[in-house]
């Protein structure tokens, strides 16, 4: 049997730890161009990340609340095999600098190995979100200071905020 693989329905696949305003841009602007979106978020379970998966798919459904033809699910594994589970033929990819067009290229050409049937479409990041990295939220949220909300604000859709501010919160207590 020949699986058949829609070509409106892309695949947006990442970590998510936290979502940002530069994953929510290429989210609603996937949107726009396919009929149908799935976010998958990858679950490593060599890392061990800020939020559990299921406080980044609630995250998450948060955020594409408002996208009627956006889903999230979380998935283990290749991303090219949860593309194909979900009867896509486009995976989504957001770049923001030269570092990510290099490092997007060696994985395009091995997901291309993998699965041939599975076109990789590539958004550029939005100019305002380029810097935006889930490293530098984890930092600025880390440090505690005043101000952080807002700064925060900059990087992360409001609704991610206070519970990334709570994380550190948290980690500070316990280690008092």
């Amino acid at each position: 049997m020949v699986e058949t693989l829609d070509a409106r329905h892309a695949v947006y696949v990442g970590s998510f730890d936290p979502p940002t305003l530069g994953h929510r841009d290429i989210i609603s602007r996937g949107a726009r161009l396919f009929e149908r979106v799935t976010v998958g978020i990858g679950i490593n379970p060599d890392k061990t990340p800020l939020f559990t998966s299921d406080e980044r798919l609630s995250l998450l459904g948060d955020i594409v609340a408002p996208l009627q033809n956006v889903d999230v699910a979380c998935f283990e594994g290749l991303a090219v095999d949860f593309v194909r589970k979900c009867g896509a033929s486009v995976m989504l990819r957001g770049m923001r600098t030269l570092t990510d067009i290099e490092a997007e290229f060696t994985l395009t050409l091995a997901n291309r190995s993998l699965a041939p049937d599975i076109e990789t479409v590539f958004l550029m990041a939005s100019e305002q979100y380029t810097s935006v990295s889930s490293t530098l939220i984890k930092q600025i949220a880390s440090m505690g200071r005043d101000g952080s909300i807002e700064q925060l604000g900059e990087f992360v859709p409001s609704t991610v905020i206070e519970p990334l501010l709570a994380k550190y919160r948290d980690e500070r207590s316990n280690a008092t």
